[in-house]
């Protein structure tokens, strides 16, 4: 039996690298893409280093033209992890940046219709397809300061629902998992502007936030179920979020 074949989006860091990582050691065959070029190079020179196979394509998911193109030239594809987005911002909805909103629907929302769309068909064709939605528990339940992030979240967490229903009778499954407080190298930094006290002050007293790992192994999981199998929604927080708005921070 060929290979099974994942293809993961935003591969260049945080969940992205740490999902491609679990996945190539679970077996597959990873490809890995994002915009960052040198990253996702040095990722798959580092799997091919320790057995895996693993190729690198630079990809912008919101430019539906070279995703098409890539689509076309992959020979085939068994799972696709959606993970590409991120935050920008935590103003208000009343002074919120409508750029920084429609850059965030675009990336987390746009991008993962456009993936999707584009290799549903291989999905299909493999007789046991996954697409993996990575949304958020902001796409569950709203917060102060969240604005256009929450917005689409929400919006990708009804991707997830609605292609689910629309499948029903097709071998494809699809998970999403919507993660909490994940502390990675870039999250917080990106969605503060590059304020590194603000960021910091995220985590601030937390004993320990989720890990990129920690996702990464979630999803790992949920993909490697009997074909039967399809966990709808997992969410994943730390010991020490209950909620969006209740964290338990030390000192």
């Amino acid at each position: 039996m060929a290979t099974r074949t994942a293809v993961v989006t935003g591969a260049s860091g945080g969940i992205g690298a740490a999902t491609a990582r679990q996945l190539a050691a679970a077996g597959h065959r990873v490809i890995l893409t994002a915009r960052r070029k040198d990253r996702i190079e040095a990722l798959a020179a580092e799997l091919a280093a320790a057995g895996h196979e693993a190729v690198a394509h630079p990809l912008d998911v919101t430019d539906r033209a070279a995703v098409d193109a890539f689509a076309e030239g992959l020979d085939r594809c068994d799972v696709l992890v959606n993970n590409a987005g991120g935050a920008l911002g935590a103003d208000p909805v009343a002074s919120g940046d409508p750029a920084e909103w429609r850059t965030m629907y675009e990336v987390n929302v746009i991008g993962t219709l456009h993936v999707t769309q584009a290799l549903l068909p291989a999905l299909r064709a493999s007789g046991d397809g996954t697409v993996v939605v990575i949304s958020s528990t902001a796409g569950l339940t709203p917060y102060e300061g969240g604005g256009g992030y929450v917005a689409a979240k929400h919006a990708a967490h009804s991707v997830a629902g609605t292609l689910r229903l629309e499948l029903c009778g097709v071998p494809v499954r699809v998970i999403e998992v919507a993660p909490g407080m994940v502390r990675t190298e870039g999250f917080a930094l990106t969605r503060f502007r590059g304020d590194e006290e603000k960021a910091a002050a995220v985590y601030a007293g937390v004993a320990e936030p989720l890990t990129a790992d920690d996702v990464a192994d979630t999803v790992t999981w949920a993909v490697t179920r009997p074909p039967h199998v399809n966990v709808d929604l997992l969410v994943v927080r730390p010991r020490a979020q209950a909620a969006n708005h209740k964290v338990h921070r030390e000192g």
